[in-house]
């Protein structure tokens, strides 16, 4: 005897039960995708109470998949520009293989799960892993939005340990500077002052959002990752350094007879892609193997932490949107747990001093 519920009822189709119920007078026929008669019962008083309340069912939602989630995601950031579209690309090549094919109803947590496993014998860091299935959760949140989908599983994460420990000492920066070509030189200058980030704020910095007369830079809204506009005062480093780099850029204009918009470039006029072949010989040459790029931004926080901006201004200048975040950045090295022990034992002694005192005043004053 077939199963039934209210104004529908489910039915078994091969290896699969199946539900029927009503729609303005249609019947319509769905999968449950389930070998289990329980599943398709819950699903049929789901869709049941559904059409009670005149809520229009798509059943076509649940036929969606992954792969269509995904374009849809690659679409919305080509349509919003957003900068992080070639990361984006990257971890979808990954996800497109296993999940691409298969109806977005039918992922399971355990299919997530393996997934995981599968990138974490591959070498892949927790982070990265969860970056990855951080763009899967966002596929389904857009297919939501988009009524492509009903129903947006919920994904686990691993434990990172995302703990910002890298930062460049002054005399760090300089021996890293030196052991650069001459043409990146000023680009590292730059970042060590404003712990802008490389890729996405400094490589593709341009004349026109440079302001001598003002001392200012520019980023325009929508070309940061917060999506956020940012002024940027000049210090005096900040000021020679760019000076200089715009007389060269000049020079470089009227022998090759050509405009170079870019603020950092290279020998021929390109625009610097990337650093990090010199940036890995540079930092060995330095002694200071294994450093990063992104070292800068956690550099220069603290260098503001250690100035004493306010923590609202800080953030505008460097970008960070909440707190949370730039607090992760403020660094803080052995040698400002030495300078804050130097102050205790400063104190200390001052009290001792003042306590000594006190007691020689005591002790000479005449008795009654």
């Amino acid at each position: 005897m077939k199963p039934k519920t209210g104004a529908g009822s489910v039915y078994l189709r091969g290896q699969t039960w199946w539900l029927k119920y009503y729609q303005d007078g249609k019947a319509i026929r769905e999968s449950s995708g389930s070998p289990l008669a329980a599943v398709a019962l819950a699903k049929l008083k789901e869709r049941v109470g559904q059409v009670a309340t005149g809520e229009q069912v798509n059943v076509k939602a649940d036929k969606a998949t992954v792969g269509e989630l995904l374009d849809d995601l690659l679409a919305d950031y080509r349509a919003n520009s957003r900068t992080s579209l070639p990361r984006l690309e990257g971890m979808v090549a990954h996800l497109r293989p296993v999940f691409g094919h298969r109806r977005s109803a039918l992922v399971r947590g355990s299919d997530v799960t393996a997934y995981k496993l599968v990138r974490h014998e591959a070498g892949l860091s927790n982070a990265t892993i969860n970056r990855e299935v951080e763009a899967l959760q966002r596929a389904y949140r857009l297919g939501k939005a988009n009524e492509r989908i009903r129903y947006v599983p919920t994904f686990q994460f691993l434990q990172e340990n995302n703990v910002r420990t890298g930062f460049f000492e002054r005399e760090q920066f300089e021996a890293v500077r030196r052991c650069l070509p001459e043409y990146l030189r000023p680009v590292v200058t730059f970042m060590y002052i404003t712990g802008w980030r490389s890729r996405s704020e400094v490589f593709p910095l341009q004349w026109h959002q440079v302001d001598f007369k003002a001392g200012t830079v520019r980023l325009e809204p929508g070309t940061t990752k917060n999506r956020e506009g940012r002024v940027l005062f000049m210090t005096p480093e900040l000021r020679e350094m760019l000076e200089a780099r715009r007389a060269a850029t000049d020079k470089l204009q009227r022998e090759s007879g050509r405009i170079i918009p870019h603020v950092f470039h290279r020998r021929s006029g390109k625009p610097i892609r990337n650093i990090y072949v010199a940036w890995e010989a540079a930092c060995r040459g330095a002694g200071v193997p294994g450093r990063i790029p992104h070292d800068f931004r956690r550099t220069a926080v603290r260098n503001l932490e250690r100035a004493g901006v306010p923590r609202s201004v800080a953030m505008k200048m460097t970008g960070h949107k909440t707190e949370a975040v730039y607090r992760r950045y403020a660094i803080v090295s052995e040698g400002d747990l030495r300078e804050a022990a130097d102050k205790l034992a400063r104190l200390a002694a001052t009290d001792a001093g003042t306590k000594a005192a006190a007691m020689g005043t005591v002790a000479i004053l005449p008795a009654r």
